[in-house]
């Protein structure tokens, strides 16, 4: 985004007090700090992307805040207004997010700001909280990541490219260039697409073939809904903990993830509190009867519009037999079963992930945005 911001404020930086589990929506006195989070949210994402796809309910976002097992979360609210703040007085927000089990020297830091107001002078007080934090509970280095609608051409001297050689954000976004102010370093381009459905039916079936051909005997789909099989969890265990280690990462400084079934299970358990549903589908490798790629769309159980590419994988050691475009077109067949209504899909990789996003466009995804990863090292 890279128009002006139209107001500006001195605002007050707030920690946000979290409602109790459950507290009612229509209690704004307990409540107001959630739904002015949520307001500037649809604001921003209105704003930039034309719909609100990624704007949670007030119950699932109060849910959402009480599942702590994995990671910690604090908010920080900026604030307009006198002293009895309401929901319309919150002008931006940040969240920090700090992992508990694993990747304990990160921080992740998330601001959006009401494009109304001065978007480079929030960014940098929220930023500047963030730190703070991080810095409190002992954390060497804070992640944050910004998004630009379209992408900017080689060679435009706007073009921020990142240090992967590929991917191209815009430096006159004001949240960029706060970023820049404080000090944090571009390392990866992401793209964010898009799939507008209705899909062809044929055009599945030509990729479904053509991927099972090159597949051959060796391996078969499995798919699951909402909650993964007792006897898989182990298994798809590996699978996501492989996901932080075989994706594209930049020189961003994350470690491995430590998974296990339990993790599994508490994950499957967040999908559902955040009324959403899931389809998988996995590749499991025939002689060792071991999973080895999978892929997963979600999708909001109160509405039936949109729905979102999750992670993909396969693994190092079972590449070069398209085993990424044999679950993704199963997967699809299996939203479009379960979701018929279903009109665009969402989704994100690393600008250098080729072959992933090889996949996508045959699909028929199309670039809609970059989403730039900031990286910044406490001293």
């Amino acid at each position: 985004m890279t128009t002006t911001s139209t107001t500006a404020v001195a605002p007050r930086i707030v920690p946000l007090v979290v409602p109790p589990a459950g507290t009612d929506p229509a209690a704004t006195d307990q409540m107001w700090g959630v739904l002015g989070m949520l307001r500037v949210q649809r604001a921003y994402e209105e704003a930039i992307w034309g719909y609100d796809d990624f704007v949670e309910t007030p119950e699932v976002a109060l849910a959402l805040m009480h599942r702590r097992e994995y990671s910690d979360r604090l908010t920080f609210l900026a604030v307009g207004g006198g002293a009895a703040a309401g929901a319309d007085d919150v002008l931006a927000f940040a969240d920090v997010v700090l992992p508990l089990k694993d990747n304990t020297h990160l921080a992740y830091l998330e601001v959006i700001v009401d494009p109304a107001y001065d978007v480079a002078a929030l960014t940098r007080a929220l930023v500047a909280a963030g730190e703070r934090v991080a810095r409190e509970r002992g954390r060497t280095t804070v992640l944050l990541w910004s998004e630009t609608p379209g992408e900017l051409p080689a060679g435009d001297p706007a073009a921020l490219e990142a240090p992967t050689g590929s991917g191209r954000i815009d430096a006159r976004n004001p949240m960029v260039a706060a970023l820049r102010d404080a000090a944090f370093v571009l390392e990866q381009a992401e793209r964010y697409s898009v799939l507008r459905l209705p899909i062809v039916p044929a055009l599945l079936d030509e990729h479904q073939t053509a991927a099972q051909r090159r597949a051959g005997a060796d391996y078969r789909l499995v798919t699951w809904r909402d909650r993964t099989p007792e006897d898989r969890l182990e298994q798809f265990a590996a699978l996501e903990q492989r996901m932080s280690t075989d994706v594209p990462q930049g020189e961003l400084e994350m470690e491995e993830s430590a998974w296990d079934a339990d993790r599994v299970r508490y994950t499957d358990e967040s999908i559902a509190a955040a009324n959403r549903g899931y389809v998988l589908t996995a590749a499991e490798h025939v002689p060792s009867g071991t999973l080895v790629a999978f892929t997963q769309l979600q999708y909001p159980r109160d509405r039936d519009g949109f729905a979102f590419q999750e992670d993909t994988l396969v693994m190092k050691e079972h590449r070069g037999h398209r085993l990424g475009m044999l679950v993704k077109a199963e997967n699809l067949r299996n939203l479009l079963e379960a979701r018929p209504a279903t009109a665009r899909i969402h989704t994100w990789n690393a600008e250098e992930n080729s072959y992933m996003l090889d996949i996508n466009v045959a699909l028929g995804f199309r670039p809609a945005g970059v989403v730039g990863a900031w990286q910044k090292k406490l001293g």
